[in-house]
């Protein structure tokens, strides 16, 4: 069906205050169960067995911690291909049920005193997020179109000089792998927001000159803010990935915010949305000659050694010259 499965994970402690809504069912598959928690309006369908359990991802049972799948390797008594599970080991679906605890939105003061940016080359990863209703838009001299998309007390940047960065009071700046960050602005720029740039603009003269003049600047923007910055706080795309709530979190405590977890878990539990590009289409061939990756790894060695010499860790492996 339309569930995504989540794993297979330990028993919690409180099963009846973790997962509040629990009935046995007869002949249990993974669709009955999803559709009783979709029913009752859960987001979380999980199968203990003979019985389903329903509700969301809270610290009393975060899904952070999943299991060999081997260990929920118990059949389902009415559909023989599924595991549904046993007593200690449960196995979690997500249903298509909107958290409502992600709904309401809460916002600074109007008058706060700090003022955070988050800095984004390019098209900028946190782009899907809600960011408030006021944008502006800005030309900076022989840099690409920049946005300025402003919140109260924080306000998301993707291009600016010395005097607009050292204007706030400290900034998140967010970093993505090079290689990775100008093929997906590539692909904005000739096929839109989710869409694909054609390979007539991938194998004619416009992807040459893209890097040409994008690459440089992926460097000097995060040089820039870490030069310039008052206080910067370093966030590396691929790692808020890989460990969403953690990185959340963090970037929570940043901004000297109280964390509520639980909120934290409904962003992670809705992370999958559809405002991105599909996965499924891919190019067949490397689009970066040699010349051309021998110019984004020096890059890349230079904002490496930069962050370093700030005592901040350095770019991921994944980054790094082979």
């Amino acid at each position: 069906g339309s569930a995504i499965f989540k794993g297979c994970f330990r028993r919690p402690d409180n099963v009846t205050v973790a997962l509040p809504v629990g009935a046995v069912i007869q002949n249990m598959s993974v669709d009955k169960c999803v559709d009783m928690c979709t029913e009752k309006e859960f987001s979380l369908a999980v199968l203990a067995g003979e019985k389903c359990h329903c509700g969301f991802p809270t610290t009393l049972f975060s899904l952070h911690e999943p299991e060999e799948e081997e260990l929920c390797l118990h059949r389902c008594a009415g559909e023989d291909f599924e595991s549904c599970g046993n007593d200690e080991y449960f196995v979690v679906y997500q249903t298509q049920v909107q958290d409502n605890r992600c709904m309401d939105r809460r916002f600074l003061p109007t008058r706060s005193k700090q003022l955070t940016a988050l800095a984004s080359l390019l098209g900028p990863p946190g782009a899907g997020q809600y960011l408030g209703s006021s944008s502006l838009e800005v030309s900076v001299e022989d840099q690409p179109r920049s946005t300025l998309y402003v919140t109260l007390g924080m306000i998301l940047c993707l291009c600016f000089c010395r005097k607009e960065i050292e204007a706030f009071d400290s900034s998140i700046l967010m970093i993505r792998n090079p290689y990775k960050a100008l093929m997906a602005e590539f692909n904005r720029k000739y096929g839109g927001h989710i869409g694909f740039a054609s390979q007539a603009h991938w194998k004619g003269k416009e992807w040459p000159e893209f890097v040409r003049n994008y690459a440089p600047w992926w460097a000097s923007h995060t040089l820039d803010w870490l030069k310039y910055g008052k206080k910067v706080h370093v966030v590396h795309f691929e790692d808020l990935k890989r460990d969403l709530f953690s990185k959340l979190k963090g970037m929570v405590q940043f901004l000297g915010l109280e964390v509520s977890e639980d909120r934290l878990l409904c962003v992670v539990g809705q992370k999958d949305g559809n405002f991105k590009r599909s996965g499924l289409r891919k190019l067949e061939y490397d689009p970066y000659t040699p010349e051309m990756r021998a110019t984004i790894d020096g890059l890349i060695r230079t904002v490496d050694a930069t962050l370093k010499q700030r005592n901040l860790a350095g770019a991921p492996e994944e980054y790094r010259p082979r």
